[in-house]
């Protein structure tokens, strides 16, 4: 089988040692990617962020983010995939975690909404520095009160990629993801016992890569997967050859039709040598 896309998640995955991206790793990249193989960034991370990644990869395929919220083309900005979380839900959302007090913030591809200063501050140290890519920049803002919080959904409409929420309480995180079970609207991908992460109904990395599947015309079989979470699991399904990282959780080692090393002893560029050269 000639296999003609690889899709590749960034955090426990293509990220190594100090969240970066390796040289051998963008050398095999690139190796590839000028052979024809379309290389595309598929995270849980905002918009422009992801995007950023794709450039340090020096490939020009389209981007996944958001867990799959949005499919975007790098140099045209044209939407080939978006399913955001209406205006509706979104005050749904913020008002059981106001209720709850429980920590928040809100995506769209190019803004990061914060629900107090520590969380931004915590979620700007989380993304990269991205210099020089200035038209990539992520602008953050912190929200305190309520109703402001529904006057920014309002202004944002249809453009709300993700909420995350996340809490030192395990209790009430349980408690959450109760909740969120009680809501058909949404979706949430665990991340860890302390977060969670909370899209539209229909969002998933696995329809996200059939949708770019279906733009390309290119036939699942000709398609690879590679990560290690909850919120690859969908994609590591959809693949014609699913590829788990050794630090991958068990869920996604179990559906994976092969494991690689661990993000930190070069498994994506391992997995792609493995089945990409002669």
């Amino acid at each position: 089988m000639k296999y003609k896309m690889i899709c590749i998640d960034m955090d426990g995955t293509l990220l190594g040692k100090g969240r970066k991206i390796s040289e051998e790793s963008k050398k095999v990249i690139k190796e590839v990617h000028n052979k024809g193989i379309e290389i595309v960034v598929t995270t849980g991370r905002i918009y422009n962020n992801a995007a950023y990644f794709s450039h340090l990869l020096g490939v020009a395929s389209p981007v996944i983010a958001a867990n799959g919220a949005i499919v975007r083309e790098k140099h045209t900005d044209k939407i080939i995939y978006e399913n955001t979380i209406p205006t509706e839900e979104c005050i749904r959302i913020i008002d059981l975690l106001f209720k709850m007090k429980i920590q928040f913030h809100f995506y769209t591809t190019d803004s990061i909404y914060c629900s107090n200063f520590i969380n931004k501050l915590g979620t700007k140290l989380f993304m990269n520095k991205q210099l020089g890519y200035d038209s990539l920049k992520i602008n953050y803002y912190i929200i305190n009160d309520i109703d402001k919080w529904k006057e920014v959904f309002r202004k944002e409409e249809g453009k709300i990629t993700k909420c995350i929420a996340f809490s030192l309480n395990k209790n009430k995180m349980k408690t959450l993801k109760i909740e969120l079970n009680n809501n058909e609207n949404l979706v949430y991908f665990g991340a860890g016992s302390k977060s969670v992460e909370i899209n539209n109904k229909g969002v998933s990395k696995g329809n996200a890569v059939k949708a770019l599947a279906d733009y390309y015309g290119f036939k699942r079989e000709e398609i690879v997967c590679i990560g290690d979470n909850e919120n690859d699991i969908s994609m590591i399904e959809y693949a014609g050859l699913g590829i788990a990282m050794g630090n991958a959780i068990d869920e996604v080692k179990r559906l994976a039709d092969y494991i690689t090393d661990t993000n930190k002893e070069e498994g994506v560029s391992k997995a792609i040598r493995k089945f990409f050269t002669p």
